[in-house]
Order: C-alpha cells, then sequence, then structure tokens
C-alpha cells in the first residue's frame, strides 16, 4: 500500500505539476480528516507520513487541561462573529472552537502522545480522505495558474472563443484555462462566433474561490502596441518605439513612433513593404483605420503630424497652458476636424496639448485688429506687422519687442511697427538703424526720412490686403526667390510665344495657362511651401510639407 501510495504522488507530479512535497501534506491533511470519521477517534490527533516510503502513523494527543483551556479561549476569541441566518432571520449558533495543529505544535514538550493508527478505514473515512485530495489538488492547480497568468498582465494571448451571450464572452487560453471578455472590454461592430480564434490583451489577474478570474481586452491601446511588436522586427528588438496609442476601438488609431537608430525610418518599417504590416495590423483590428505618426520634441512639429491627413497651415503653441491652436487652409478644415471631432480629439490624446483648430479666414478675421495697431501688449512674438499685414511670427529676442532680423529691429527706432516704413531706406541704412551703437546722428537722418515718405495704410486698405492677397511668413529672400520664378515663367512663355509664332493674346486658353503657373499651388513651388508652413510662437520657425 505504501509503495501504490508514492507511486500515485509521482504520477500526480508529472500530469498536474505539482510539488510532491505538496501532494504528501495534502494526503497528510486526508488521512487525519478520514481517522476523525472513524468510531472512537481521539479528540485531538496527529499524522505522520514518510515522504520517501508512503509510511504513516497516527498519534493521539493527550493535552493537559490547563493548556487545553487556553487554546480553546485563544481559539474562541479568535472565532467570527454571530451571522444571521438567511432563511430564517435568527443568529446563528457559534460552533465550538476547535484547535488547529498550528496552535498546538508549539506545546508539543507538554503533550503527551499515543499511537492510535487504526488497522483500516472505513468506506465514509475514505470517501472523506478522497474528498480532501482532490479539493487540495484543485487548489493547488489554481494558485499555480494564478501564479503564471498575475504577471503576464498587458500581455498578448491568443484564444479560442467558446461561449459569447449578451454579458460576456468566454475565450479558451489553453486546457482547463478560460479567460473572461467583458460586454466593456469588446468592440462595439465585432462578432465573436464559437471556435473563431481572437488575440486580446489581458487587463487583470484576480484570485477568487472559483479560481483566477483572467480578464482580457479588445479595446485596450496596449493591443495595438502588442500587434505591431509581434509584426514589426523593429520595434520587438527596440530600435523603434511607439512613444503614444490614441483609439477610439472600431473607428480609428494614432500611433506616435520613433527611432533609436540611425538610418531606420520609423513609420516606414511599421507600415512594411506595401503596407504588408500594417495591413496584418488591420486585419486583426477587424479594418479599424491606424495613422502612423513620427514623434517629434517640438510641440509645434508634433501637433501639426498628429492632425494628420489633413495639411496645416500654421502651429501657434503656448507651452504654459499646452495649448495648441492650429491654422489650416479653409477646404481642410472639415477634414483636420474629422467626423463628430474625432480627428482632433485623437490628436489631443496623442500630443497631450489641448488643440484648437481654426481656418485661415477666421483666424485673419480675429487678428485683424491686432495686426493692424501692432501694438497691442507684448505676448513674447515679434511685433513687427509685414506688408501683408500680418505679425512676424518668430518669437522676440530677449531684451527686446522684435526678433532677430535687422528689418524688424530697426523698427525699435519708429513709433510704428510697420515693415513698409523701411520701403525706402537701403540694406546698409537698415543695418545703421539695428545696430544698438550707431551715430544718434545718422539715425535720425534716416528716421526722419523714412518716416517723411511713410503714409500710414487704413483699416479698409490692411483688411483688404489681408483678405485677398495669400497669407505669407516671408522674408526678402522669400520675395527675390517668388519674384525670380515669377521673372522664368515669363521668359519660357516669351519663348514659346517666338518658337511658335503665336501669341498668348489669341489664344485665351493659353494665356489662361499661362495666368495659372504663377498661383498654382501644385505647381508652384514657392506658394506650395508657404501653404504648408508650420509656425511656432516660441521662436521655432517650422517648415514643413504634408504630414504623414
Amino acid at each position: 500500500m505504501s509503495k501504490e501510495i508514492v507511486d500515485a504522488v509521482k504520477a500526480l507530479e508529472q500530469e498536474k505539476g505539482i510539488a510532491a512535497d505538496r501532494l504528501m501534506d495534502a494526503l497528510e491533511d486526508a488521512l487525519l480528516s478520514a481517522y476523525k470519521k472513524t468510531p472512537g477517534a481521539a479528540k485531538y490527533a496527529r499524522v505522520d507520513l514518510d515522504h520517501e516510503t508512503g509510511d504513516f502513523r497516527v498519534f493521539e494527543l493527550i493535552l493537559p487541561p490547563e493548556l487545553e483551556e487556553k487554546l480553546l479561549a485563544e481559539a474562541a476569541e479568535l472565532q467570527e462573529e454571530p451571522e444571521v441566518d438567511p432563511e430564517t432571520g435568527e443568529m446563528k449558533e457559534p460552533e465550538d472552537p476547535e484547535l488547529d495543529p498550528e496552535m498546538i505544535a508549539p506545546y508539543e514538550d507538554q503533550i503527551e502522545t499515543r499511537d492510535v493508527t487504526p488497522d483500516d478505514f472505513g468506506r465514509i473515512a475514505a470517501q472523506t480522505a478522497k474528498q480532501v485530495i482532490l479539493q487540495r489538488i484543485r487548489e493547488a492547480e489554481r494558485q499555480m495558474m494564478y501564479d503564471e497568468y498575475q504577471d503576464r498582465v498587458g500581455e498578448l494571448i491568443t484564444g479560442i472563443i467558446q461561449q459569447s451571450d449578451k454579458r460576456y464572452t468566454l475565450v479558451q487560453l489553453r486546457e482547463r484555462v478560460e479567460a473572461l471578455l467583458p460586454k466593456s472590454e469588446q468592440v462595439y461592430n465585432e462578432r465573436y462566433d464559437h471556435g473563431m480564434r481572437v488575440k486580446a490583451v489581458i487587463t487583470d489577474v484576480s484570485d477568487s474561490t472559483k479560481g483566477p478570474a483572467i480578464v482580457v481586452s479588445r479595446r485596450s491601446p496596449e493591443l495595438i502596441k502588442s500587434l505591431f511588436e509581434l509584426e514589426v522586427p523593429e520595434i520587438a528588438d527596440k530600435l523603434v518605439e511607439i512613444t503614444g496609442v490614441a483609439r477610439e476601438p472600431g473607428y480609428r488609431s494614432k500611433i506616435a513612433v520613433v527611432s533609436h537608430a540611425d538610418g531606420v525610418d520609423p513609420v516606414g518599417a511599421c507600415v512594411g513593404p506595401r503596407g504588408s504590416r500594417v495591413r496584418m495590423v488591420v486585419s486583426e483590428l477587424r479594418g479599424e483605420k491606424i495613422d502612423i505618426i513620427p514623434y517629434n520634441e517640438e510641440p509645434a512639429r508634433f501637433v501639426a503630424k498628429a492632425l494628420s491627413p489633413a495639411r496645416v497651415r500654421e502651429v501657434i503653441v503656448d507651452d504654459e497652458e499646452r495649448q495648441a491652436t492650429v491654422i489650416v487652409p479653409d477646404d481642410q478644415l472639415s477634414l483636420a476636424i474629422g467626423r463628430d471631432g474625432q480627428n482632433a480629439r485623437l490628436a489631443a490624446r496623442l500630443t497631450g496639448w489641448r488643440v484648437d483648430i481654426k481656418s485661415e479666414t477666421e483666424f485673419a478675421s480675429e487678428e485683424t485688429d491686432i495686426e493692424l495697431e501692432g501694438e497691442e501688449t507684448f505676448d513674447g512674438r515679434c511685433m513687427a506687422v509685414m506688408t501683408t499685414g500680418r505679425r512676424c511670427p518668430n518669437a522676440a529676442i530677449p531684451g527686446s519687442t522684435y526678433c532677430g532680423l535687422p528689418q524688424h529691429q530697426a523698427l525699435s527706432r519708429f513709433d510704428t511697427s510697420q515693415v513698409a516704413i523701411l520701403s525706402g531706406v537701403s540694406e546698409a541704412e537698415v543695418e545703421i538703424l539695428a545696430d544698438p551703437d550707431a551715430d544718434e546722428g545718422q539715425v535720425e537722418e534716416i528716421t526722419a526720412r523714412a518716416s517723411a515718405n511713410f503714409v500710414e495704410p487704413s483699416k479698409e486698405e490692411a483688411v483688404e490686403g489681408t483678405t485677398t492677397e495669400a497669407p505669407e511668413d516671408e522674408t526678402a529672400d522669400e520675395v527675390a526667390t517668388e519674384e525670380a520664378i515669377e521673372e522664368d515663367i515669363q521668359q519660357e512663355a516669351t519663348e514659346a510665344e517666338e518658337v511658335s509664332g503665336e501669341t498668348l493674346d489669341d489664344d485665351p486658353e493659353a494665356a489662361g495657362a499661362a495666368e495659372g503657373r504663377g498661383s498654382c499651388l501644385r505647381c508652384d513651388p514657392v506658394a506650395n511651401r508657404r501653404r504648408s508652413r508650420i509656425v511656432a510662437t516660441h521662436g521655432r520657425s517650422v517648415g514643413g510639407g504634408r504630414p504623414g
């Protein structure tokens, strides 16, 4: 019999993965329970089981009366308060306190023992021993399962749908291990049919009397991170990192990625050859759209990219309030905001900035009065008002209300902030005005001449110029570039006339095409660059094309 016990314990150890010592302890408890079911059993007993041979002995514990009273009093204090019977509404009678072997163990030197090992256990005692052993085995399995999954929170798992109803869905992870996919963690437009394989993220593991409760989610942003890590080797190797995820499950997600290795394009790595990698992620998410945004430490660039696929004209950021005002072309306003504000909402979550989106027309109308006066309260932005009627977007240098451009520094010599006052001043004279240590006599002569030739524009003229001319934050170099391009266009048109022997005036369509070449945003690189320039009020002028 002893050899059979040892063999059975070893077989259980291999089958269940439970340690043999733990099974032997369970067997000791089972034998003690079985002994107490036998007629004439001692009130206090102990079972000693040899883990090597499987031999066991039962000993009666004879406690001195004083020690027994003391231990019973301690056990009574540890008992819970009487409970109310839910059926009768009466207080339950408290059970007699029992002495656990752990309470008796410290007093072994005061306790006498006597061998009372029975020759055989009865049928009821054997059945009790069986139930105790099975219960301890189940408890050991539940504890092993809990220990395995409690450290896997946030991990991607694959399971098979076993049951689905209005409240929850059961997902089988492996044999005898099931996870719960509650309704709150499901995506509204997904179906969970029996036998279907599904990927999810473990969000919670809790211990309970019925075993560990494993909760998984299909809505968690960690799901997208885990799926990309599975599909993109660069993310698994830590060459590319997903810095943030903003998600509206079932509709659209935006992720920000950054590369930690030279020569590795983070967006290209996530997209994959011909979009193969991102396509696998989209397929697993049942067609949810994903925007991959390159992370940038400059808030203006990052906010502009986060509003993809909309094109951004300007971004003005307030570092203290963490608020970004985004100016977009009129035809891009609805795209930037998105359906029910979805695109703007996701961009705000991804960047952590409050995003306020305005069209060019709306923004220009709000700043018209400020741009005309140019003398409003200094806010850290250059006070110079350019010929287009718009304020300079650059940040003012320390100790001045103007940026570092010589033309704008020269305005500190005048009573107006209009750059147009310098139209009749040469570059050399501008340098003299911008120099704080220049000769005062020369400065007075230049400022007097410039002020005499300057005519302050009326409000109507300034508003007209603001609405009809393309909004532009241009320097003298950009003006010269534009004029050179227009001259090249006119020269090409003249050469075309000489070769063909025809004039553009005779052909209305040709004349219209020649006119359009100077203003088409797709053909004119200067106009296209201006349309998509991004400017930050903290002094970083950021140029960029269409957000990725």
